[in-house]
């Protein structure tokens, strides 16, 4: 379990600058040298080291003869910085353990193949099915040119969003909101319908977070008006799945969309959702004219009924989060 565990380790460092990387991926690395001593490296913002560069960085002339553990294949190709594997070449390292190979079509297998040209002992798969979860929505943009899109609902327990007057502030308690401002952190742009931003005027930035390094691209479906606290904002219109496209060119990684209902309908009903994040109050609205989570024709009969995977379920505060996957 030696390589599970220092994949593990090179996997929570990923996560710990998900969200400052874009349009890169987020990458976790770990060097181990003969001796047993570990040095560690994580992506850096763009133009900055990748992972495996930071940590052989570290590691110094300690990382020749040594294991080196990355998330994902290492780039073999000049971008914003010079190619992984020319350092990890350089450093004299024998051994390198990847988790999840890049489909990045600059990469697919060409940083994995320099290396074993280079002599280096390479072996692929080790934590695989965990670290393609962390790095969902980066290995779906590079192979869809798409971002993975993340739907933010939050409810009473009888499904309601808004009371018949349409407020709708707080439905849940401090707990749930903090952690959607963290839901924010980790995206690269948040999207709303231009009638959620006449009815709310949201602002949609991270403010809960601890000096958040940067603010999500805030889009809108629609026009939104002067002098709304969402500008400025991208406004787009037309196809959903154009919409995607648009926000994929531009680098969006993940997109969580906060509203309102018939955006919510439209993405859901044309398949569009990957990530489905639902906040649940234990409040009920008691009649069936508040707002409903979607708004638009549902399923027509119950062997049509959209079901999903339960990702997780956990409780904050008083309220309960829960993760479907599609």
């Amino acid at each position: 379990m030696v390589d599970e565990d220092h994949m593990a380790r090179a996997a929570a460092l990923a996560t710990s600058v998900h969200g400052s990387t874009a349009p890169n991926p987020w990458v976790g690395c770990v060097v181990v040298t003969a001796a047993g001593a570990t040095f560690e490296g994580a992506t850096s913002p763009p133009g900055g080291a990748h992972a495996e560069v930071a940590a052989l960085r570290s590691a110094g002339e300690q990382a020749r003869g040594a294991t080196l553990y990355t998330t994902l294949e290492p780039c073999a190709h000049h971008g914003r910085t010079p190619p992984c594997t020319d350092a990890i070449i350089g450093a004299g390292v024998a051994r390198v353990v990847v988790a999840v190979a890049d489909p990045d079509p600059q990469v697919s297998g060409r940083g994995l193949a320099a290396l074993r040209e280079a002599g280096i002992a390479v072996d692929v798969g080790v934590a695989a099915a965990e670290v393609a979860e962390q790095l969902a929505p980066y290995l779906k943009h590079r192979r869809t040119g798409r971002p993975w899109v993340v739907l933010k609902l939050a409810a009473t327990l009888d499904g309601r969003t808004a009371a018949p007057d349409g407020t709708s502030r707080w439905i849940t308690g401090e707990a749930a909101r903090a952690d959607v401002h963290r839901l924010r952190a980790r995206s690269d742009a948040v999207l709303v319908g231009a009638g959620t931003v006449r009815a709310d005027d949201p602002e949609l930035t991270v403010r809960d977070e601890p000096a958040p390094d940067r603010q999500p691209l805030r889009v809108v479906l629609g026009r939104a008006p002067e002098g709304a606290r969402i500008r400025p904002a991208l406004e787009l219109s037309g196809d959903l799945g154009d919409v995607l496209d648009e926000l994929g060119g531009r680098g969006v990684i993940q997109l969580l969309v906060e509203g309102g209902a018939g955006v919510a309908h439209d993405l859901h009903a044309a398949g569009l959702v990957d990530r489905y994040v639902v906040y649940l109050a234990p409040a009920l609205m008691g009649g069936d004219d508040g707002r409903p989570l979607f708004a638009g024709p549902g399923a027509s009969s119950i062997d049509q009924l959209w079901r999903g995977r339960l990702v997780s379920v956990e409780r904050l505060g008083d309220d309960l989060r829960v993760e479907v996957a599609a």
